[in-house]
Order: C-alpha cells, then structure tokens, then sequence
C-alpha cells in the first residue's frame, strides 16, 4: 500500500514527533511523582541519557515507544510498508543503540528498567508501574546493605 501523504507531507508530519516530554514518558513520570518516587530527566551525565534518573535507587528507566524501539510482537512495533529499507535499518540502529546503553549501565552498577508504551494502556499501566515500584524497592534494598 502507498503512503497517503506526499513525502512533503510525511516529512512534515515526522518532523513534529519529540523525543521527550512524550505522552508515554508524562504518564509514567505522573505516576511515579504521585506515588512520591523522585527523578530527574535526561540526565547527560548517565550513559545513554536515560528518560529518568533515580539515583537514590541507582535505577534508569527509559520509556520506549513500540515503533521507535521495534518492540517484537507488539501491533505497534510493525514496519511500514513504504520505504521499507530506511525504516529497518533505523529501527536496528535504534536497538542496536538501545542494547548498548542497557549493557554500558548495567556495567556501572545501575538499574535498567524499560517500559514499553503499549503496556501503558487504561487497562496495564497500574500493572505495569506497581511491577517498575518493585524492581526499584527491590534495588533499594540492595543498596542499602
């Protein structure tokens, strides 16, 4: 199937997706904000430049948007069918990146944890976030000792 846009036209709507402050990214950061979780955002100084920064709890989270990411078996995370060559060797860039950053912290002693925006849905996110509050009393307690 062909693009319903003009090149004109897709490069400009490409043109106005952000890479922070996403829909996904504000959802997670209002939930961990009200459950009075701490954070910083993009912090140059991590590896990878993470989402989120909680060094209290030694823990980067990095929210992911399924087709940016190629998440595997997600509806979301499909190529599209035009231009088909560019999109697959971005989305390998990008996870080639993405598993670099994960290996570079987990070396320096830090947490990663990664959300997938299909799982902050109406009905997953409550799920999705009580699971990321574990993992990080979890590395808290570690920590700790």
């Amino acid at each position: 199937m062909a693009d319903r846009f003009t090149t004109q036209q897709r490069y400009r709507c490409m043109s106005h997706v952000h890479s922070q402050a996403t829909k996904p990214e504000m959802v997670v950061r209002k939930w961990l904000w009200s459950h009075g979780y701490r954070y910083r955002l993009n912090v140059k100084s991590v590896p990878g430049k993470p989402d989120i920064v909680m060094r209290k709890y030694r823990t980067a989270i990095f929210v992911n948007g399924c087709f940016w990411h190629g998440h595997e078996g997600c509806k979301h995370g499909a190529l599209p069918k035009s231009n088909i060559e560019f999109w697959d060797a971005k989305i390998k860039r990008n996870k080639e990146r993405d598993k670099q950053n994960y290996s570079t912290l987990a070396n320096a002693g830090w947490q990663v944890v990664v959300i997938w925006e299909c799982n902050l849905t109406k009905g997953a996110i409550e799920t999705t976030m009580q699971s990321v509050a574990v993992a990080l009393n979890q590395n808290l307690l570690k920590i700790v000792k």
